[in-house]
């Protein structure tokens, strides 16, 4: 009976090694302390700042040395990551795009051709919200209206110049103001703005405090208008924002594009190889989508090359290995 029991203890020890070593990638042949990952996130209003600080804090806990910076998101990022000031970045795919091609917000300026891909993360939103007493309805009903486009050049900014575009407007149509999402709705609790483009991820932490003291609802972008957009601009999705979301009366059709982690080209292969066997090892994900429901609903393994495979910006040739070895790049 004893040696029955010492058999079947040292069995639930190999068990248990066998299962640890699943939990994280093997160690690498270089020294991971070597290496300090700057994630660049987005405003501490938003969704982009607790899903990259779970990036920098799990990367942490296995060896790299690693901050995660607030920041004005997609467009600053690109422009940070271009000089040196980050090693990774979130960012949405149509800003990227832009300033690989060098066309839209970035047409003019020599193509980003350093800008290097990891993996796809999650759908932003184009959330174009106001409250029920502002009397907008519809797109059209924005002519006059105070609207909160986002910061000059940022990927909201981009977003809702296309929107105008795609609409037969501009923004002489309304009075705008280039604030940031979080500032913009700051305004519309004071009366201040009649509505803000917010391009986020669902459940957006601002919008929702909006809610407990206004009345939320959502300009729909659709028909013809959301056709257009998407023929023109192909890296547009339709999507679908659920009335449960936010408690608002009915869904609204509106237009989403992929956000997508960008990461420094300078970078060693293995280096960003072992960041991606971790980040998708079963703890890593465990962390990472722990910081978010939409972290949860969207960063996985098979949906890695969403908003990345097809288009003009390059993955990392790290990532290139890891991605063509997991069958999902071919």
């Amino acid at each position: 009976m004893k040696k029955t029991i010492r058999i079947l203890a040292v069995f639930v020890v190999i068990l248990s090694i066998a299962v640890a070593s699943t939990a994280f990638a093997a160690e690498p042949s270089f020294k991971r302390s070597d290496y300090f990952i700057t994630v660049l996130t987005g405003p501490s209003s938003g969704i982009y700042f607790p899903i990259g600080g779970a990036f920098s804090t799990f990367l942490g806990s296995i060896g790299y040395r690693t901050s995660a910076t607030a920041t004005g998101a997609t467009a600053e990022n690109i422009n940070a990551l271009l000089t040196g000031q980050g090693e990774m970045a979130i960012a949405m795919a149509d800003a990227v795009i832009q300033a690989v091609e060098a066309f839209g917000a970035y047409e003019g300026k020599p193509k980003a051709a350093a800008l290097r891909s990891l993996m796809g993360l999650w759908p932003n939103y184009c959330q174009i919200v106001t409250t029920a007493d502002s009397g907008i309805k519809t797109f059209a009903d924005l002519k006059g209206k105070r609207v909160g486009v986002g910061a000059p050049n940022s990927g909201v900014e981009v977003n809702a110049r296309m929107m105008y575009e795609a609409h037969g407007m501009t923004y002489a149509d309304s009075k705008v103001d280039y604030l940031n999402y979080g500032e913009a709705i700051d305004q519309m609790k004071n009366g201040q703005c009649d509505a803000a483009f917010v391009t986020s991820g669902l459940g957006n932490a601002t919008i929702m405090e909006l809610g407990t003291s206004k009345k939320v609802s959502f300009v729909p972008v659709e028909g013809d208008a959301l056709k257009k957009l998407i023929e023109k601009y192909p890296f547009y999705i339709e999507a679908t924002i659920p009335a449960e979301t936010y408690n608002t009366e009915k869904d609204t059709t509106t237009a989403a594009v992929m956000n997508i982690m960008l990461i420094d080209n300078k970078l060693p292969e293995d280096v960003v190889y072992d960041l991606l066997e971790n980040i998708y090892s079963p703890k890593g994900l465990e962390e990472i989508q722990a910081s978010h429901s939409t972290a949860l609903a969207n960063i996985r393994l098979e949906t890695a090359l969403r908003g990345i495979e097809g288009t003009s910006v390059p993955l990392h040739d790290g990532a290139v290995k890891f991605y063509k070895e997991k069958g999902i790049l071919k």
